[in-house]
């Protein structure tokens, strides 16, 4: 057994190393400086309706094989909602419905992808011949060019990019084809559409976040362990942490587990200045997204769970009620929009959603709640791969964190991974030994060129 390890951060990276190491029965202590545990993963009561929300509509795939063992643990599993197919919507209201189909991997959306109505034959074509580069192409390759520029060169044009490849890579890796690095959006494509034909299995919780996270605290604890919610640390050096309040906290491993933005206002001098690892993360920078919830006087959204609004500024809809009447909309590197009053967003938000929806005009709008995570992610640009610090370093501080090197964008399983990793490096062993692999390769998508190893 490993002795004792001090966490500093409570989201899904600090949370996910906290409960592999109390399985393994190493003591725990577990600094957060919120009242509840979750970070940017979370939600919270809005004042105005009462209602918990969430800071904004996470989503989990089917190839989200650590956040989903994640789950697992905490008992929670079963709280998502999965979904199969995705709903496209235009302008106008026509909507094409995509999903896999009999056919295995990666042929599985031919039959509704032939189908879909935003896109001409022609278009379809040029997708697949670029989804057959994609299949081949080492993605490592590409780290120091734009997706953008990866399509331009597969004869991807304006208008596909538009409609087709910007609303999945905007979703996934909050930020859009010109600015996203290509090693990182062909890995949501290779792993997240082509490999596996469960991988982009849509999976919605069907509770606030909050609570798929209430019985962390408790598995910590049942093994010896310690949750300290509320603690604010000041600083953090290789033997501890000292919190705001000047207490010290002592321990043979730290795991430093908060925000990119935040490591270097805690790491102590000495460790700074004998580790390069914190030096780069100075090179981040982020990419907000947008949480809107709107309330109708009548159902506007009742055929569908959710929706990608074709073409739009509001890139997906969820409904957030049996009947359609409370929905939940994103928009994801949403710069241009935080500068806007929540009258504003609400506006903007409902001329989308009266453009796709046309039925919504007979409806009243009864409220808006508009939510803008500045720092919601690290922007993934080209050469951020490089960047990625690992888990360890001379200073002998542990990071954990979506940034760090998971091989992931800024996602909940990148955040997972990186917990797990870091729990792995506490214990002395090989990352491996913690992470779930990732969902198997289908043999057709093998023969077509894709290859390991997909993270």
């Amino acid at each position: 057994m490993s002795g004792e390890a001090l966490i500093i951060g409570g989201g899904l990276a600090g949370m996910a190393c906290a409960i592999r190491l109390a399985e393994r029965n190493v003591p725990v202590t577990l600094l957060e400086t919120r009242k509840k545990l979750g970070g940017r993963a979370t939600s919270f009561q809005d004042v105005r309706s009462g209602r918990w929300l969430d800071n904004c509509q996470h989503v989990v795939l089917g190839c989200c094989t650590n956040y989903l063992d994640l789950l697992g643990r905490l008992g929670v599993r079963d709280k998502i909602v999965w979904h199969r197919e995705q709903h496209w919507i235009e302008e106008g209201g026509r909507t094409s419905t995509i999903g896999p189909g009999a056919l295995p991997a990666p042929a599985h959306f031919t039959r509704s992808f032939l189908g879909a109505s935003f896109l001409s034959l022609g278009e379809k074509l040029r997708i697949a011949r670029a989804c057959s580069r994609i299949l081949r192409v080492d993605r490592r390759s590409h780290a120091g060019e734009t997706f953008a520029a990866f399509l331009g060169v597969a004869g991807q044009t304006d208008r596909l990019i538009r409609r087709f490849w910007s609303p999945i890579v905007v979703s996934a890796c909050n930020l859009d084809t010109d600015r996203v690095s290509a090693a990182v959006a062909l890995h949501v494509f290779q792993e997240g559409f082509l490999a596996n034909t469960v991988a982009a299995d849509i999976g919605v919780p069907g509770v606030p976040l909050l609570d798929l996270y209430e019985n962390a605290g408790a598995l910590i604890e049942r093994s010896g362990g310690r949750v300290l919610l509320g603690e604010g640390v000041e600083s953090i050096d290789r033997h501890g942490a000292t919190t705001t309040s000047g207490e010290r906290h002592a321990a043979e491993f730290v795991v430093c587990a908060v925000p990119v933005e935040r490591v270097n206002r805690m790491i102590s001098d000495g460790c700074r200045a004998g580790d390069d690892r914190f030096a780069r993360l100075d090179a981040f920078t982020h990419s907000p997204i947008l949480g809107v919830h709107l309330t109708f006087d009548r159902p506007v959204l009742p055929n569908h769970p959710h929706a990608v609004l074709v073409d739009r500024p509001t890139q997906w809809l969820f409904r957030k009620d049996a009947e359609g009447t409370y929905l939940h909309a994103v928009i994801s590197t949403a710069d241009a929009w935080l500068p806007l009053t929540e009258e504003q967003i609400g506006q903007r938000v409902l001329a989308d959603i009266h453009a796709c929806l046309p039925a919504s005009r007979d409806a009243t709008l009864v409220s808006v709640r508009a939510v803008k995570e500045k720092l919601a992610t690290f922007a993934p640009t080209p050469g951020i791969e490089k960047i990625r610090p690992r888990a360890t370093g001379p200073s002998g501080i542990i990071l954990a964190g979506d940034y760090t090197d998971t091989g992931w964008p800024a996602t909940m399983e990148g955040a997972t991974r990186s917990g797990y990793t870091a729990a792995a490096a506490v214990l002395g062993q090989h990352p491996n030994t913690m992470l779930i692999p990732p969902l198997p390769i289908a043999t057709l998508a093998r023969l077509a060129g894709l290859r390991e190893p997909l993270a």
